[in-house]
């Protein structure tokens, strides 16, 4: 779950830009993120504890419950960025959003602290004889959840542009400052991530679900108070329209004139004056062959309404995200990998000695093994590996953004198979001690269950950290928000299709009579599920490199950090100069 939200932090810490100086009008901005994160990791990533040891749900009904909210929270940001964009400017979307967020986590406090909003304790290890929880209960709860989701929607997309927006990127040392407020932002959603992960988990299985709820809900709205005490001394944008919109325009503009020619001279196609778009500080963009149906937008007629004409430039930006999709199709295997770690692999270090020394370890806290592995990987993949590699590809990247997400696929083959001997070996060790229908503790460490969590990092830092780059870098330049959005929307899919695979494979197997997930682990055969996914990445695989040979660069840009480090340094020598120059 912490994914996204640390990916460009830990790029940014192996270039080794993490401490910039930055501005101090941007400090109730980071602080928002630090307490924003710890409120929704503080939720998410035990929530699947929750649902089975609180509300007393089934496995399979916990699991797509959680894998259904994180896919909702995913995509709520496409609204989110809709209406920033589009109707109410990014201010007031996110100012509105907190309180919606706001008023989610209050009743989930509300309804874990309440006796009536909650079932009775339960001791019973396999659940049979637990209590239920009612329908008021469970209404309670996921309204909150879901309420929550909405709230998430307007700020995740919008709480970082709002930073950014501080800045001039044509003043040279605001455009100087602009990269250490993103520094510090990350470095905040790093700690509220970690800290969630591990302190809030704690107290949660250990103190309470009042105290481990209340504590970042109390946090997130201090935060809030923050952030609108420097409302006056903000810059505020106003909405300048969706790329949503844009696209569907050309579409839409293509299938009115379906029956139009093409006129084989691309000076013939309408398009706006290069003033136009130098005025604009936007980049024109010449027609191209491919997807040439869409070039019937901006074949010229009688109309100059832009439902029915749009300049080539717009047209070629839509083809461009366009051709991003079957490659953004070919994420959503690999993304419902990622929606395990907070459903069936916490699930499995329930059933496992979580004593060590006089610690009791939260089956969910090993999720941060997710993301120091992922953090560690990407200083090594820098550092080390890329200038290894350059040596042979002379790419500036080392290897492609594509052949890097390839390597993350295949490392998520060999995780799904190392899930699977594992849980093979727990199985045996349950069955040595009988403890297969009784559903007892198996006795071996949940440190048996690290190194998955860790490959998971590590292919992370290749699979996740290029998908965000290419989605971003293949964009055009207009649309950056909405490509940097594919990488949310292939999280919110992986999490819907955990909950379709997780459903249809339990209900089919159910019904042959050798159920694989079910509610006692060790009467389960969660290696076979595991095999499953193994050989579904497989399949993947081989789909995503047909789509690769299909796919052309919209350019091989040189490292993009290494480019804004050299403009930095131009930058800084400017300011310096002017300074001297003022003195």
């Amino acid at each position: 779950m912490a994914l996204m939200d640390t990916l460009k932090m830990v790029l940014l810490i192996s270039k080794g830009n993490l401490f910039l100086d930055r501005r101090e009008e941007d400090g109730e901005l980071a602080v928002y993120e630090v307490f924003e994160r710890m409120a929704f990791y503080g939720i998410s990533s035990n929530l699947f504890i929750y649902l089975t040891k609180k509300l007393h749900q089934g496995t399979v009904t916990s699991a797509n419950n959680v894998t259904n909210w994180v896919g909702t929270v995913w995509m709520t940001p496409i609204l989110g960025a809709y209406f920033a964009d589009a109707v109410l400017g990014r201010y007031w979307t996110l100012v509105i959003a907190c309180a919606i967020y706001l008023s989610g986590m209050s009743l989930l406090t509300l309804a874990v602290s309440v006796p009536r909003l909650r079932p009775p304790h339960c001791a019973d290890p396999k659940g049979i004889n637990c209590q239920k929880a009612d329908k008021l209960q469970l209404g309670v709860y996921f309204a909150a959840l879901y309420i929550l989701a909405v709230g998430t929607g307007g700020t995740k997309p919008n709480i970082s542009t709002i930073g950014a927006d501080q800045f001039d990127e044509f003043d040279p040392k605001e455009k100087l400052h602009k990269l250490s407020f993103f520094n510090w932002w990350m470095f905040g959603i790093f700690l509220g991530t970690l800290f969630a992960n591990t302190v809030l988990v704690w107290i949660q299985d250990n103190v309470g679900w009042t105290l481990g709820y209340g504590l970042p809900t109390t946090g997130l709205a201090i935060s809030i108070l923050i952030f609108l005490a420097g409302t006056q001394f903000y810059r505020h944008r106003i909405p300048t329209g969706s790329p949503f919109t844009r696209m569907a325009q050309v579409i839409i503009a293509s299938l009115r004139k379906w029956k139009v020619s093409v006129p084989s001279d691309p000076k013939e196609l309408y398009e706006l004056d290069l003033e136009e778009y130098a005025k604009n500080k936007k980049v024109r963009i010449d027609s191209t062959p491919s997807l040439r149906f869409l070039n019937k937008a901006c074949v010229k007629t009688t109309s100059t309404n832009p439902w029915m004409l749009c300049p080539v430039t717009q047209v070629e930006e839509t083809k461009q995200m366009l051709r991003m999709i079957p490659i953004l199709i070919a994420t959503f295997i690999p993304s419902t990998m990622i929606a395990q770690i907070n459903t069936l692999f916490v699930k499995q270090g329930t059933t496992l000695n979580r004593r060590l020394g006089g610690f009791n370890i939260p089956p969910a806290s090993l999720a941060a093994f997710v993301t120091l592995s992922m953090l560690i990987s990407v200083i090594l993949y820098d550092r080390y590996f890329m200038k290894i590699i350059r040596r042979w590809t002379n790419n500036p990247r080392g290897i492609t953004l594509l052949q890097r997400m390839g390597i993350g696929m295949i490392l998520h083959i060999v995780i799904m198979t190392v899930a699977s001997l594992t849980e093979k070996y727990r199985l045996s060790v349950a069955k040595d001690h009988g403890l297969v229908q009784n559903a007892g503790q198996v006795p071996r460490s949940i440190l048996l269950l690290l190194p998955q969590f860790v490959l998971m990092g590590v292919a992370d830092a290749f699979l996740e950290v290029a998908k965000i780059e290419f989605f971003y870098d293949q964009a055009p330049e207009s649309m950056k928000s909405l490509g940097t959005s594919y990488s949310m929307t292939t999280l919110g899919a992986g999490n819907f299709i955990s909950s379709f695979l997780l459903s249809t494979v339990s209900r089919i197997t159910k019904r042959d009579g050798n159920e694989w997930i079910q509610n006692n682990l060790n009467a389960s055969h969660l290696d076979y599920y595991y095999a499953f996914f193994a050989v579904l990445n497989v399949l993947n695989i081989i789909f995503f490199l047909i789509m690769t040979k299909l796919y052309i660069y919209k350019a091989e840009i040189s490292d993009s950090m290494v480019v804004l480090r050299e403009e930095l340094g131009g930058l800084k020598s400017k300011v310096t100069d002017e300074e001297a120059t003022t003195t």
